[in-house]
Formats: structure tokens, sequence, C-alpha cells
């Protein structure tokens, strides 16, 4: 799973410019990268971007960062991983890369 993750992450849209990080924890993957747009870390420093867990009945369950309130919310979830790595690559609504 790590590496398609990170595969994934490769077709992203938005700051294509710099290396995201995805790193497995206990009950999924959460992906870290730079903050470029220096809109939630000023100083450019390493911010949570997304995490993906898998529940007991094999749901994936995609969340994004609410950095303001230092908490994940679920954006999405499904049994397609791959659809819901478009999401989070893709990010129309700048909810996963601010």
């Amino acid at each position: 799973m790590l590496h398609q993750i990170e595969r994934a992450l490769r077709n992203r849209l938005r700051y294509r410019y710099v290396q995201p990080r995805v790193v497995r924890e206990q009950d999924g993957y959460r992906v870290e990268s730079p903050c470029c747009s220096r809109n939630v870390e000023p100083h450019g420093g390493v911010i949570d971007i997304a995490w993906l867990a898998r529940d007991m009945n094999d749901m994936w369950r995609l969340h994004a960062r609410d950095h303001e309130a230092s908490r994940w919310v679920e954006q999405c979830a499904s049994l397609d991983l791959p659809m819901l790595l478009d999401l989070l690559c893709v990010d129309a609504a700048r909810v996963f890369w601010p």
C-alpha cells in the first residue's frame, strides 16, 4: 500500500515541486509535505496533508487535516483506494493541499 500511495502522489496536480512523504502508522498512512503556500506554516515547515486508514470492513477512509483545530476530518470513504488517491491528487477544492 505504501508504494501505491507514493506512486499516486507523483501524479498530483498541486505543489508538484515539493516531495511529500508517506509515513506508515499503526492505523494507516499519513501524508506529510513541506508547506509551500505558507498558509498553514509561515516558515515553510512540514505539515500533515492526508491520512488514509482502512477499517475492519476493509473500507478506506480519506481524511484531511484541519490545521486550525489540530484534528483529522474525514472527507470520503470507499473500498476503492485508487479512487480516494485520485481525490487526494486532484484536490480541486484545496482541501488537502492548502
